[in-house]
């Protein structure tokens, strides 16, 4: 058919693969980080259990990510250094992320994540970067919901400006 019709893992990544699985790296390991220090300072039991999964997430994305772009002979972005552990009470109150402000940090990361996997989905002509960052898409999704229900649950949510008709 075409040069590009072989197995996927054969075929040469374009630019744009290149760009959104480096700069995807790269988000992921700036995840890492941020997710460590919301550890640090979210008290609620629940929140700290979604930062779990959404930093395992962050770390799987990052390595798979790097050995795709090493096995192109592209060197991946540098990962951050890991940060401390810190007791939640030795954070001074007014520097401490509350935990209304953690939980919208990580609804907004889901769906900047979504965004972000769509459109390196859509611009992947390789069916295995398609394929891996449909997956991602659907890690996210469903973090995002968990999210979207905790936010529900524990009266976190701040909606929009909700646009309700009235009758006349």
């Amino acid at each position: 058919m075409g040069i590009l019709d072989g197995n996927p893992k054969d075929e040469p990544m374009h630019y744009g693969e290149v760009y959104g699985v480096w700069m995807a790296s790269m988000g992921a390991k700036g995840m890492i980080s941020c997710y460590q220090a919301y550890m640090n300072h979210a008290g609620d039991k629940e929140l700290k259990h979604l930062l779990s999964e959404m930093l395992e997430m962050a770390r799987l994305e990052s390595k798979e990510l790097d050995e795709l772009l090493t096995e192109h002979g592209i060197v991946p972005p540098p990962a951050l250094p890991e940060r401390p552990e810190v007791h939640w009470e030795d954070i001074p109150a007014g520097a401490r992320f509350s935990d209304p402000e953690t939980a919208a940090k990580l609804a907004v990361d889901c769906a900047a994540g979504l965004a972000a996997c769509s459109m390196a989905m859509g611009q992947s002509i390789r069916e295995d970067i398609a394929a891996l960052f449909a997956k991602y898409h659907t890690k996210k999704a469903a973090l995002g919901l968990k999210v979207l229900r905790m936010n529900k649950e524990k009266g976190w949510l701040i909606p929009p400006p909700l646009h309700i008709q009235r009758s006349e």
